[in-house]
């Protein structure tokens, strides 16, 4: 196929949990149907998720139990309704959960209904999911049923034959739990079965969904359990290192995100075929993939487990080129996006462009030193993504409150649009560059301050859970944003 990356596109970041709506959190209900047309309207033929995946209680979507399972909390119950799954009777108020804006509740009702109402290619539909998907599924849904059994402990505090996984124990709780097993299964189904729909309702407008794959995975989830040998534990299934960044613009003690390292040395001897499963499931998923932390691939930052902070580490290497080869191999070129920021090496940077992946360029770290840094505009190629700042930014707004003079005269002298106001200035910047893809978070479309940060990196509370409403989105600022797409030929 041709690579969606290589036309001059307009995108938009926004996370489905960001999306307007009554429920506690946006989910792929009628308003991500609206959102499409409100892309399809502004000339915007990329919409930009963060991943899709089932978060902890902190509720961050790069620390989920799976690399596979979507978040049951995106389900849309009223579909369930619709088609008679779920009797509008049956809500109540523990349908609306305390952990993670859980569903649990409504989806086991809807599980019942539809063993007994769903016609039988429904049922013929949910039997070859389980079947196409069993090379995750199984494990997870297990996992998620003694989780539960368990009071969500991670797995490393489990019994012993269940955190050891013996065979006699897994096969006895397969029968005393298989209608837990089942529901958990059922829940993905239907998660899979409404993000299809959607991906399909946005290409039909002409919309590609662009995803995220964060490197890492976390430890307490059902990859890890159930594929130990292909992580850095030890015999008793703990970790040693712990995966991170060293200090950098975000953070000045660098950020310990806690992850497990692979065992690159075992995922080489089985063609990475684990990393090729994970990537086949998200490339299902979405039309263009972005992988987070790209550097990881040839080189990652190790923690020894016992340090508070990241600061004392070092860089292993990865095999990078062996892993990409081989998925290249397995599932054809894929539209991937290198997140290249952070502390790049002509290695990685030789990396990506063995692969002719773009890298990405943030607008928020262009201004304030000389005119060599590589953010700024005159140093873009086609071949990349342009971004005001990410979900890891502060708004465009908020960032200019943030700056200090200089920053403030040079970004302005920079761009020469000393008539308009700075944060328009740099979006007008990101679409009038040569990057092949511009993409512009929603809070910066709004004109949102500070208060509409998504995430603030090393920072554990308050993240994640900014979303937006329509009022916000006047006339004015939506047709403005067309006309913007339109001028800069990226409609």
């Amino acid at each position: 196929m041709n690579n969606p990356l290589n036309k001059r596109r307009a995108g938009v970041l926004l996370h489905i949990t960001s999306l307007p709506g009554s429920e506690k959190q946006g989910d792929l209900g009628q308003e991500a149907y609206n959102f499409i047309h409100f892309l399809h309207n502004s000339g915007v033929t990329v919409w930009q998720t963060l991943p899709l995946g089932m978060p902890h209680a902190d509720g961050s979507p790069y620390q989920c139990l799976s690399a596979h399972a979507g978040n049951p909390a995106l389900i849309d119950t009223e579909n369930l309704v619709q088609l008679g799954w779920l009797q509008p009777s049956e809500h109540c108020e523990a349908c609306q959960g305390t952990l993670a804006f859980n569903k649990t509740c409504l989806i086991e009702k809807a599980f019942n209904g539809f063993l007994e109402r769903a016609s039988q290619s429904d049922l013929n539909e949910y039997a070859q999911f389980c079947q196409e998907k069993a090379f995750w599924l199984d494990d997870f849904a297990l996992f998620m049923a003694l989780r539960n059994v368990f009071n969500h402990q991670t797995w490393r505090l489990w019994p012993e034959p269940f955190k050891e996984r013996h065979s006699s124990t897994l096969n006895e709780t397969r029968v005393r739990l298989a209608i837990n097993i089942e529901q958990y299964k059922f829940e993905q189904y239907v998660f899979f079965r409404q993000w299809m729909a959607l991906k399909a309702y946005a290409n039909k407008y002409d919309v590609l969904l662009f995803g995220d794959i964060p490197i890492f995975v976390s430890y307490d989830s059902a990859d890890v359990w159930a594929n130990r040998k292909v992580f850095k534990l030890n015999k008793s299934g703990e970790m040693s290192v712990v995966a991170g960044v060293p200090p950098d613009y975000f953070s000045e003690t660098g950020q310990r995100w806690g992850n497990p390292h692979y065992d690159w040395k075992h995922l080489s001897k089985t063609g990475f075929s684990w990393w090729i499963e994970r990537m086949q499931t998200q490339l299902e998923q979405f039309d263009i993939l972005r992988i987070d932390h790209f550097r990881g691939l040839e080189a990652a930052w190790e923690i020894p487990e016992n340090e508070a902070t990241a600061q004392n580490g070092s860089w292993v290497k990865a095999p990078g080129k062996a892993l990409l080869n081989a998925i290249k191999a397995k599932l054809g070129t894929i539209p991937l996006v290198a997140e290249d920021l952070g502390i790049i090496t002509d290695e990685v940077v030789a990396l990506r462009d063995d692969f002719n992946l773009p890298g990405m360029k943030i607008l928020q770290f262009a201004f304030g030193s000389g005119s060599d840094n590589p953010y700024l505009p005159i140093h873009y190629e086609k071949n990349c993504v342009v971004y005001t700042g990410t979900h890891d930014n502060d708004t465009t707004v908020g960032w200019t409150h943030a700056i200090n003079e200089y920053e403030r005269n040079h970004t302005y002298d920079y761009l020469g649009y000393p008539s308009i106001p700075l944060h328009n200035a740099l979006i007008q910047a990101a679409l009038g560059s040569v990057a092949n893809l511009a993409i512009i978070p929603m809070q910066d479309i709004l004109e949102l301050d500070t208060d509409a940060r998504m995430n603030t990196p090393g920072t554990m509370v308050n993240n994640w859970k900014w979303r937006f409403q329509w009022d916000q989105l006047s006339h004015d600022k939506a047709t403005h944003f067309a006309h913007l797409v339109t001028l800069y030929d990226r409609h």
